[in-house]
């Protein structure tokens, strides 16, 4: 782990803090590992056995804690599997494969053969936005629907790294604020579900050693592989990606592809949770 840790001291803490909040999961559900070429992958299950599968993808520098919000009502309806991706401050192999190959595919390959799915729709966000493209592109005959928050590879990725290095220069008050440009201010911890998920986010900014790798882009060939219905949500004043060219992008290249854009939303999106699951119930 001391490759995307800064000591190892760090990954144990959040490690600690990440089973704790784990713990308070706000539907029945179980924790596994599924053999992979990459290493062992962590999966928290939710819904009945036999509905209809749905992976979620979380973004980077974070975790599958990020969908308790939403997996109470995405489990009334599907076999959810929340996958903490591999190289993020999860229970996941800390492998870090390169983005500009097929190796995320293949790794996808593997958990979706452990877990017994021939296809499954998918939820991404930011990166794990990025990664449910590479796979439906790479494998569009494998994903029945995508739901995309923000995803990556698809408009410009902003040059955000100068406005970041400094802050990370600055300490706890560098963090938190590099936190809050991206992420938007958040809601005030006030239950014990909350602040054990603040307290962890403090320790994955201070900790963990964030991707810096820019997210390859596809191109419109590969897009329009996308024959599956595609929901996007994206937000006019994300610091990270261009949501416009996203927009224009999907728009011009993906047939069936369902766009909300919220001209004064950031990169964090809150409150999508019912908009994405009417479209995952909804007819393919």
């Amino acid at each position: 782990m001391a490759k995307i840790y800064k000591s190892e001291a760090g990954a144990r803490a959040v490690a600690v803090r990440y089973r704790e909040v784990l713990a308070r999961w706000p539907v029945a559900h179980r924790h596994f590992l599924v053999p992979t070429r990459q290493g062992e992958t962590f999966i928290v299950a939710s819904g009945p056995e036999d509905a209809p599968p749905l992976l979620l993808f979380h973004g980077s520098s974070a975790n599958a804690a990020m969908w308790m919000s939403d997996v109470a009502v995405w489990a009334r309806d599907f076999r959810v599997y929340a996958v903490d991706m591999i190289g993020e401050p999860g229970l996941s192999a800390p492998s870090r494969p390169p983005l500009a190959s097929d190796a995320h595919a293949l790794w996808l390959d593997d958990v979706m053969r452990e877990l017994g799915l021939a296809q499954t729709s998918v939820v991404g966000v930011s990166l794990g936005g990025w990664l449910a493209l590479d796979y439906a592109t790479r494998r569009p005959g494998r994903v029945v629907k995508l739901a995309l928050l923000c995803p990556g590879g698809v408009g410009r990725q902003k040059n955000f790294l100068w406005k970041a290095l400094p802050l990370l220069l600055l300490g706890d008050w560098g963090r938190r604020r590099l936190r809050q440009t991206i992420l938007g201010r958040t809601p005030a911890a006030t239950t014990p579900a909350t602040r054990d998920f603040a307290q962890m986010m403090s320790l994955i900014f201070k900790f963990f050693r964030p991707r810096f790798e820019t997210l390859p882009v596809f191109g419109d060939d590969a897009l329009k592989r996308l024959a599956m219905p595609l929901l996007a949500i994206v937000g006019g004043r994300d610091v990270l990606l261009d949501s416009a060219e996203t927009r224009r992008r999907l728009e011009r290249n993906v047939a069936r592809a369902e766009i909300h854009y919220l001209p004064d939303a950031g990169h964090y999106l809150r409150g999508q949770t019912e908009r994405i699951h009417e479209f995952l119930r909804r007819a393919a």
